[in-house]
C-alpha cells in the first residue's frame, strides 16, 4: 500500500518502474508537482507516477535545464507527501549529449527519438527506387535476416515479412533503428559507470503514418536482440494524435491496431506500449488499458500548462487574455513542430469576447458536462498549446504567471487534481 506523509517527506530517488502501469506528468513550470501527487492518490493508485519528465526541447523552450526539472519535481513531491515509487523520463533524446546531460540531473528512464533518421517519404517509393535507396544505405543488412518470417500473433492476425516489406521497412527504420541501437548503447555504458539502473523507451510515433504491424515486429525485434532494455515502446498509432486535444479518427480500427500491437508487444517481450500525446486522450484510455492488460505508459506534457492559464483566468482575467492575444500573434510560427488542425479564425480574439467563462471555454473548455470517457475539443487550447515556450521564455508574462500559481497554489491544485483524476479514472476503468 503506497503512503502518503503530511508534509516534508524525505525525497524519494526515481528508480526504474519496470512493467507496471504508469502515467508521465509532464511539467513545463515546475509548480505542478502537487496537483499530480494528490490526483494520484485520489484516483486510488494501481498506476505509477513519472513526476520528473521533460524532452530536451521543452527544456530549450522553457529554459529550464535537466536538474532544473529533476530537483522542482522532487522538491514537489516531497512537500506533497509523496513515499511512493516514481521515475524520472528523459523525453525525445536525440543525441548522446542529451543522454549525458539527463542521466547527470539523475533520469532513469530514457526515451530515444531517432525520428530525424526516418525516411518518412518510404511508404510512396517504387519498386526501383526502393532497391536503389536501399542499396545505398550502410549498416541495413540485418534486415534481410527477416525476410521470409510468418508472424501469427494472438489475436489472429498472421503476416509474412516479405522481401518487399522487409527492404521498404529497411530504407524507412534502418537508419533510425541502428541510431536507436547506437543511443541504446551510450545510455548502458553511462548508467553502469555511475552505477546506476535504468529502462529504455522507444518513440516511432513521429511519422506521418500508421506504424505497420511488421514495422513494429521488425524494429522491435531487432533492439531486443542488440540487448536494449526496452522497456516500452511508442508506435504511430492510427487516428489524429493532435495536441491538447482528444483522439480524432475511427475507434474501431485504433481498437483492432491496437491489440495487434499489443500482441507483438507481449510476443516479443512482454513491454509496455506507450501512448505519446496522450494529454486528454480519454477516449481511448479504457482500451489501452485492457488490450494491453495493464502494460502501458502514457505520456502528458502541455496540459499542466493549460490548468496554470485556468488559473490566470479564474484569478487574474485582464492576464489571461493577454496571454491569448500574445499566443495568437506566435501561433504560426510555435506550432510547427506540433501536430495541430486548429487555425486562428477557429478560436475568436480575446476582445470579441465579453464574458471571461465564455473565453475559458473557447480556448481551455471546462470539463462541465463532458462525460468521463471524453476530453477536451475545443481549438483554442491548441493555440495556447504550442505556444508556451514563448509565453514561458516573455520574462513579464512567465514572471506574472509564476507569481499567480503561486498566489493561488489551492487552485492550481485542485484544477490539476480533478483534470488528472479524469484521465487516471478513464485508464483504471480498462485495467
Amino acid at each position: 500500500m503506497r503512503r502518503y506523509a503530511e508534509k516534508g517527506t524525505p525525497m524519494t530517488k526515481p528508480a526504474p518502474l519496470g512493467l507496471s502501469p504508469s502515467f508521465g506528468f509532464g511539467d513545463r513550470i515546475g509548480l505542478a508537482t502537487s496537483g499530480h501527487v494528490r490526483a494520484l492518490r485520489e484516483s486510488g493508485g494501481g498506476i505509477e507516477p513519472i513526476f520528473a519528465q521533460q524532452s530536451i526541447r521543452e527544456m530549450t523552450r522553457t529554459n529550464r535545464s535537466a536538474q532544473q526539472v529533476m530537483e522542482d519535481a522532487l522538491q514537489g513531491a516531497s512537500l506533497a507527501g509523496y513515499e511512493g515509487a516514481q521515475g524520472a523520463d528523459a523525453d525525445h533524446l536525440k543525441t548522446t549529449q542529451d543522454v549525458d546531460e539527463t542521466a547527470a540531473a539523475g533520469f532513469v528512464f530514457f526515451t530515444i527519438d531517432p525520428s530525424e533518421h526516418v525516411d518518412t517519404q518510404a511508404d510512396g517509393y517504387g519498386e526501383d527506387e526502393l532497391r536503389r535507396r536501399f542499396g545505398r544505405l550502410a549498416d541495413v543488412g540485418w534486415i534481410r535476416t527477416y525476410i521470409g518470417r510468418v508472424v501469427k500473433l494472438a489475436t489472429g492476425t498472421n503476416f509474412e515479412l516479405t522481401e518487399e516489406a522487409c527492404i521498404r521497412t529497411g530504407v524507412k527504420y534502418g537508419a533510425a533503428v541502428n541510431h536507436a541501437i547506437a543511443m541504446a548503447r551510450h545510455i548502458d555504458a553511462t548508467m553502469r559507470n555511475r552505477g546506476s539502473d535504468y529502462e529504455i523507451e522507444l518513440s516511432v510515433d513521429e511519422t506521418p503514418q500508421p506504424t505497420t504491424p511488421a514495422e513494429h515486429y521488425i524494429i522491435a525485434h531487432r533492439c531486443l536482440n542488440d540487448g536494449m532494455k526496452l522497456v516500452s515502446l511508442a508506435p504511430r498509432f492510427i487516428g489524429d494524435f493532435e495536441k491538447g486535444v482528444d483522439y480524432r479518427g475511427d475507434l474501431g480500427a485504433f481498437e483492432r491496431s491496437l491489440a495487434d500491437h499489443a500482441a507483438i508487444a507481449g510476443l516479443l517481450g512482454p513491454y509496455k506500449l506507450s501512448l505519446h500525446s496522450g494529454s486528454d486522450k480519454l477516449s481511448v484510455y479504457g482500451l489501452l488499458a485492457d488490450y494491453t492488460e495493464g502494460l502501458f505508459h502514457v505520456k502528458t506534457a502541455g496540459t499542466s500548462y493549460l490548468e496554470a492559464l485556468r488559473v490566470a483566468s479564474r484569478h487574474d482575467e485582464a492576464m489571461f487574455r493577454r496571454i491569448i492575444d500574445f499566443a495568437r500573434q506566435r501561433y504560426e510560427k510555435d506550432k510547427a513542430t506540433y501536430h495541430v488542425s486548429a487555425t486562428l479564425p477557429s478560436a475568436p480574439p480575446a476582445a470579441e469576447v465579453s464574458d471571461v467563462g465564455t473565453l475559458e471555454d473557447l480556448y481551455l473548455e471546462r470539463w462541465a458536462n463532458v462525460p468521463l470517457g471524453r476530453g477536451f475539443t475545443a481549438p483554442g487550447r491548441q493555440i495556447l498549446h504550442c505556444t508556451f515556450g514563448s509565453v514561458l521564455t516573455d520574462g513579464q508574462l512567465r514572471g506574472e504567471l509564476v507569481d499567480l500559481l503561486r498566489t493561488h497554489a489551492a487552485t492550481y491544485e485542485e484544477l490539476l487534481t480533478e483534470h488528472f483524476g479524469r484521465h487516471l479514472q478513464a485508464l483504471r476503468a480498462g485495467m
